[in-house]
């Protein structure tokens, strides 16, 4: 540096020592060039290509995921669709089968209602056909009274109102 400074302020430029140092830096630069800065290119135009792939595929995925988020809402509206017509189908069957529930009981009580009455008529008719017999015992009864004594039209009035009476009293 002493000598720089020397040969400045005694010359002013020295030109050889510039013309060197541009050389150096030429041939610097050359070396430079062919062996760092081809494959530092070589390699950030790895790195861009890399990077471009990752954003296409990025996209790609993006794409992918909507397509499939789409297809999603559509499974869930379906399933939806699909659950409101089972319960609508069960309701509807609910009420077939309440349907058939009250035919059932209401055939059930008409028939219980018809067997109370056949068994009520069946009763009565049993009950008629006793009286029946106790009016012909009785007749009976009242025929060998009067065979047994004569009577006259008084007597015959009173056995008649009691033979009336009893049977009244009777049913």
């Amino acid at each position: 540096m002493l000598t720089f400074d020397l040969a400045l302020g005694a010359s002013g430029l020295n030109t050889g020592d510039i013309v060197f140092q541009l050389v150096i830096f030429l041939i610097l630069l050359a070396l430079l060039s062919k062996y760092a800065f081809g494959p530092v290119m070589n390699i950030m135009k790895t790195r861009e290509g890399h990077i471009a792939n990752e954003i296409n595929a990025s996209e790609e995925k993006h794409q992918e995921a909507k397509k499939l988020v789409e297809e999603q809402r559509e499974l869930l509206k379906q399933a939806r669709q699909e659950s409101q017509g089972l319960i609508e189908n069960a309701k509807k069957l609910g009420e077939v089968q309440k349907e058939d529930i009250i035919r059932t009981a209401r055939a059930e009580a008409e028939r219980m209602k018809e067997s109370a009455i056949k068994e009520i008529t069946q009763e009565r008719e049993k009950a008629v056909a006793a009286l029946r017999e106790q009016v012909a015992s009785l007749s009976v009864l009242i025929a060998s009274k009067v065979i047994e004594k004569e009577l006259n039209e008084q007597e015959q009035d009173k056995l008649i109102s009691d033979y009336i009476n009893e049977v009244g009293e009777g049913r």
